[in-house]
């Protein structure tokens, strides 16, 4: 669900387009990822690894890692707090990831 209208505060925001699992997408500019793929009827973000159970959206502010996906070729990025980007490319993470250096 996502305000239209609002009495003093503007929603300027421009359509951009992104992947998930090599389907086209549109979102709005700024969002964060988790939020523009639940906008689009995506709610199974991840995968537990052993069990292999869907997982969502849970804390919404990167502390859980409920949300952890491939961003750009890159795993385990917290998508409820990475904002998207046009063209990224993102894939659901069915397992640990590879770790990465930051």
């Amino acid at each position: 669900m996502r305000i239209e209208k609002h009495s003093i505060l503007t929603f300027n925001k421009k359509d951009i387009f992104f992947y998930f699992n090599g389907i086209k997408f549109k979102a709005k500019e700024g969002d964060m990822i988790a939020y523009a793929l639940y906008d689009n009827g995506i709610k199974a973000l991840s995968e537990s690894p052993k069990l292999n159970r869907p997982r969502g959206l849970y804390c919404g502010v990167g502390t859980c890692g409920s949300c952890k996906m491939n961003v750009n070729g890159v795993d385990n990025i917290l998508t409820c707090i990475t904002r998207l980007e046009e063209n990224m490319k993102i894939l659901k993470q069915t397992n640990k990831g590879q770790l990465n250096d930051t």
